[in-house]
Parts: structure tokens; C-alpha cells; sequence
């Protein structure tokens, strides 16, 4: 298995970027760069290419809303190229907090549009003339679709891309959304994932979008996002189980109104009803501390790979059994040079 390391988007950049080397040198194959409501990803994906050699370099995620498809396409062409053909593409629909709250755009339909977002970036990437007829986006735009009329042409893009054809790995949790990761994409990138329990809650999504899967695309990626601290000190792994606690209350409390949160529907998918529906009543009124407390130990282990290194080599084991061909980890030891160390060391796990 692949193991990437998934940076954070909340500060620290520049010294952790400065470090990258370290991880390079320590055989970590990518870096995912998230965006949320931050500083915007494609710059410091740009900064990270001129800093790396090897590594791959990823947007984990771009959302497919505040971009058009083709700056999107143009984007990741620009980042293949900078890179020598060392980005992959990664893509969600984020959500209404972020798409409506801070992009002041409508969040509607947004299995149609990933789908026309990609089906444009590949027609750009192969340099054809950009036709599309879509429900989101028609392009040229016509009159009759609010343009001017005037000057729309089919153009294609300038450059000649690196490649004809970037990786493009879908963020994905509910049902639909995984079904079409494993139809239309090279990748697919979960969260909050529970390996023991992938085969029934992700496994009818994924075949059915493996019956639809163009023979021209590879195999199918599942590259989950992880936590990952090793250690045989007790009171570490201690300290380190309660950051992975706050992570899981901050997704499955905060991330999204009651009835609308993708990682709270997960938990409860997984058979942790009763602790989600806690977790967020908690998040919601402010006690977050509570809310934390409230996530169940063995949600805790089965998500993260916190322990020692017979215990995560376990676990490692059990994500490639369902199915996971590569890592993307967050590491969480209080050093760099420890955080170096337990990347190497699932590295070697991960095989």
C-alpha cells in the first residue's frame, strides 16, 4: 500500500513545508494539501512541487463548486506541469456550510455536477475542442442559456498537458456519492474509515459503480485518510487517543446542521446511533469537551492507527483486507522527528 501524508490546512505551513524532505527521504510516496475556508490550496500545491522530488502531490480536497470545470482542468494541468506529472486531482462536493456559507453558492445537485466537472476536465486535458451539454454547465454558452451570443467557440487549451489524463480521486461518503468514485474515478478517498465494516456499508456502492466502470480506467484506488501515532508509552498513546477523540467529535458534531452531516450518517451507518446522536447534541450546545468523552473507545481504534506497533500492523493488515490500497495519514507524535519516524514505520507496515 501507498502511504501519503496528509497535511494541515490550519497553520504551521511553512516550517512543515520546509520539512517535507524529511518525509521524502523517509519513503512517504504523497502529500495531500486540504482546503477548506482557508488560504487556497493550489498556490502552496505549487510551493510543495518545487520543494519535492519523488513525492506526489495531491488537493485533498478542491470543491467542485467555486471553480469552474474548466479553471479546474487548467488548474491541475498547471500543477501536472510544475510538478513533472506528479499531481493527482482530488475532488468533493464539501457541503452547504462551506459552499453556500463562505462561496455564496447554491449547493444543489452535486452528484450531477462532479460527474460534468469531470467529464469537462478530461476533454480539456486531452486538448480536444470543449463541446459540453450538461444540466450544470453548457459550453460554449449559448444565448438561450444567458450568454451574449456573440463570440462562444469551442476552444481547447493552449498547453499541451504533461499528461493527457491527471488522476482524479473523489472525496466520498454516502452511498451515491462512492458509487460514482468507483464508476467515473481513479481514486477513492474516505474518511472516518472503519475497515470491519467497509463490505457492508461501502460495498454495494462500490460494486455497482464498478459494473459501470470504463475499461479504459486502472483499478480502482481506496486510499482512506487515517490518524497515526506509534508508541509503547501509555500515557502517549493517551494523549494521542483523545486528539483522534476530538477530530471524530468535531466531524460527526460540528461538521454540518442536524439531519445534513455526511460524518455523522457514517458513524450511525457503522452502528454507533445512539454515540452520534450524543456526540452531536454535545457539539451543538457548546460542550465540546463533552462531546469528545462521548466518542466510544472503539470507534477510536477501529479509525485511527494510534498504538503500538504490533497493534497498528494489525490494523494496517485489516484495511488492506477490505480492500485499501494506500494510506493517507495525519501523524500526531508532539515532534517532527517522531512524526518522521511513524510515517517510515508504516511505510514499512503498509508494504
Amino acid at each position: 500500500m501507498d502511504v501519503g501524508l496528509l497535511m494541515s490546512y490550519s497553520g504551521g505551513f511553512a516550517e512543515a513545508a520546509r520539512r517535507l524532505g524529511d518525509f521524502e527521504a523517509a519513503g512517504v510516496d504523497s502529500v495531500l494539501l486540504p482546503e477548506a475556508y482557508t488560504f487556497d490550496a493550489v498556490s502552496q500545491l505549487g510551493y510543495l512541487a518545487a520543494r519535492t522530488e519523488r513525492m506526489r502531490i495531491a488537493s485533498g480536497i478542491l470543491n467542485a463548486y467555486s471553480r469552474t470545470p474548466a479553471l479546474l482542468a487548467m488548474t491541475a494541468a498547471g500543477l501536472d506541469f510544475v510538478s513533472d506529472g506528479r499531481f493527482e486531482l482530488g475532488l468533493g462536493a464539501s457541503g452547504p456550510q462551506v459552499v453556500e456559507g463562505f462561496h455564496g453558492l447554491p449547493y444543489t445537485s452535486p452528484l450531477t455536477r462532479i460527474r460534468e466537472v469531470i467529464e469537462i476536465c478530461r476533454t480539456v486535458w486531452r486538448r480536444e475542442p470543449l463541446r459540453h451539454e450538461g444540466r450544470h454547465f453548457q459550453l460554449p454558452l449559448t444565448a438561450e442559456r444567458g450568454g451574449t451570443g456573440r463570440a462562444g467557440r469551442p476552444l481547447r487549451l493552449i498547453n499541451h498537458p504533461v499528461r493527457p489524463g491527471i488522476p482524479v480521486v473523489l472525496a466520498a461518503l454516502g452511498a451515491r456519492s462512492v458509487e460514482l468514485a468507483a464508476e467515473l474515478c481513479e481514486g477513492w478517498q474516505p474518511t472516518l474509515y472503519l475497515p470491519e465494516a467497509a463490505k457492508e456499508v461501502f460495498g454495494p456502492s462500490l460494486a455497482a459503480g464498478q459494473a459501470r466502470r470504463a475499461q479504459w480506467l486502472p483499478p480502482l484506488r481506496i486510499v482512506p485518510d487515517t490518524k497515526v501515532l506509534i508508541s509503547e508509552d501509555a500515557a502517549e498513546l493517551a494523549a494521542g487517543r483523545e486528539r483522534v477523540r476530538e477530530y471524530i467529535a468535531l466531524y460527526v458534531g460540528g461538521m454540518g446542521a442536524r439531519g445534513g452531516n455526511f460524518y455523522h450518517a457514517l458513524v450511525a451507518r457503522y452502528g454507533f446511533e445512539e454515540s452520534a446522536a450524543l456526540i452531536e447534541d454535545l457539539y451543538q450546545t457548546g460542550r465540546k469537551a463533552e462531546a469528545a468523552a462521548a466518542v466510544p473507545a472503539g470507534l477510536v481504534d477501529q479509525v485511527a492507527l494510534v498504538g503500538p506497533p504490533g497493534l497498528v500492523a494489525e490494523r494496517v493488515a485489516a484495511h488492506r483486507e477490505s480492500g485499501v490500497t494506500g494510506l493517507n495519514a495525519s501523524p500526531i507524535a508532539d515532534t517532527h522527528d517522531r512524526r518522521v519516524a511513524d510515517m517510515e514505520l508504516l511505510k514499512r507496515l503498509a508494504g
